[in-house]
């Protein structure tokens, strides 16, 4: 059993709110620097890059952020039938270590071998993390929301750093320092995490394949399940086009901010690879209140499943890019070839918000809807179509490099608009097919904090 709490959660949750945290510092660190390295000019004296085009940096992009998160339903089923989700999380932890240090010798061989590294490693590591997560409450513990939304606020403390140490090292001093910094960070993680597995006992262990477990995994799904199943694929699809939206931030937007945005205040220009912690910084600052408002807004009674969630998420998003459209607007139409930085800040802003309405809470969701067998696998689908939204965002990316970032923007803040509309008028349907699975057990209690 998992041992005591701490501020009314179980201790494990903060092992795997800390191990995270620095696998996330390890990856947008790596996300940060990655297309700015791949464009920078070769015959640059101070820091070379290797000098290739936007458009081919950010085909390797979508590539990179399809596989690194499609390898989650192998790392899911890994862990099911093979490691357990504790073993696979210790060893994708491994593998992302080696893949961040690959990547900081110089040649392209140990370039392409850290890419594969980290693709590997994160497979193995980041479904089976947040299964561990879920696995910490039982079912219909009032708890399990507000869980994943600390672990959430981990993940974007390590999201804050990365970028701004491992962004300022890599930028404007050496690429490969940067990306061995990464490295280190995840050496922190896997510290924390074995320290920490005392916490964990009973979470994420492989099970027994008995005659009672056979005959569960060979039992056909029930009609609950199956409905459940299909509200499940439906989510995943909002998630697809919802991360394809969101993940704009390391791709076309972060060149954007390179080249059209005005990134002088009070007379400092601000690097480049600084505006990717601003997503996560505000994950630090607006996670609790915005978790509270939707405890608050359920407590006076009005809707707010899972599903109703995600629609107001898409909506919000839309609204984020319709303020990168100002940007847009402003580089036409005035003398000034680059637009105001506010019209970043807005539009990160904005894209946080819907995140904090739709990303935690489909963590969250998958845990309830999954049958208990299929549960890794499941949770490393949800990845699997990140990473297709990922590959769907680098495409984007290459398409507004010839049709500009105008009919991109334009085009992203249309269809998320459209998508919440059509989720917010199916909510009722859509819910009913999850059977009562965010039904909330009246008998949990909270804990007082220890």
């Amino acid at each position: 059993m998992q041992q005591g709490t701490l501020w009314g959660h179980p201790k494990g949750l903060f092992i795997l709110f800390f191990t995270e945290l620095w696998e996330r510092f390890s990856y947008y660190g790596m996300r940060a620097i990655l297309v700015l390295y791949l464009t920078a000019e070769t015959t640059d004296k101070i820091n070379p890059g290797l000098g290739w085009t936007s458009k081919e940096a950010l085909v390797l992009y979508g590539w990179y952020g399809m596989f690194v998160y499609f390898m989650g339903i192998f790392g899911g089923a890994i862990a099911d039938k093979w490691l357990g989700q504790k073993k696979s999380v210790l060893y994708g932890g491994i593998l992302i270590i080696l893949g961040q240090f690959a990547l900081a010798v110089e040649g392209m061989t140990t370039f392409y071998t850290g890419l594969v590294l980290l693709v590997c490693g994160v497979g193995l590591l980041k479904p089976n993390i947040s299964t561990m997560v879920g696995g910490l409450y039982k079912t219909g513990d009032a708890r399990r929301d507000t869980g994943f939304t600390i672990f959430y606020i981990g993940i974007n403390i390590g999201a804050v750093l990365a970028p701004i140490i491992v962004g300022f090292y890599g930028e404007k001093v050496d690429w490969h320092l940067g990306f061995s910094l990464a490295g280190f960070g995840m050496i922190v993680g896997q510290i924390v995490y074995v320290y920490g597995r005392k916490y964990l006992t009973g979470v994420g262990e492989l099970l027994k394949h008995s005659e009672e477990h056979a005959h569960l995994i060979n039992q056909p799904l029930t009609k609950i399940e199956k409905d459940r199943m299909t509200v499940m694929f439906i989510s995943f699809f909002i998630v697809m086009v919802f991360w394809a939206a969101y993940e704009q931030a390391g791709g076309l937007m972060n060149l954007y901010a390179r080249d059209k945005i005005d990134r002088f205040v009070f007379g400092y220009e601000i690097p480049t690879s600084f505006f990717q912690s601003l997503h996560a910084l505000y994950v630090v600052i607006l996670g609790a209140p915005i978790a509270w408002f939707w405890i608050q807004w359920r407590k006076k009674g009005k809707e707010s499943s899972s599903i109703f969630k995600m629609g107001v998420g898409s909506i919000i998003m839309s609204i984020g890019f319709v303020a990168l459209m100002g940007a847009a607007y402003d580089v036409s139409v005035s003398a000034l070839d680059k637009a105001p930085v506010y019209w970043l800040f807005l539009s990160y802003l904005l894209h946080v918000v819907a995140e904090l309405s739709l990303s935690p809470v489909a963590l969250s969701f998958i845990t309830k809807l999954a049958p208990l067998k299929y549960a890794s696998l499941m949770m490393g689908t949800y990845f699997a179509v990140v990473g297709l939204g990922n590959k769907l965002a680098g495409m984007l990316g290459e398409a507004a490099q010839d049709s500009g970032e105008m009919a991109i923007f334009a085009g992203i803040a249309i269809t998320t608009f459209l998508l919440g509309v059509l989720i917010l008028l199916f909510v009722k349907k859509l819910k009913a097919l999850t059977h009562g699975a965010e039904d909330i057990d009246s008998k949990i209690v909270f804990v007082e904090p220890e």
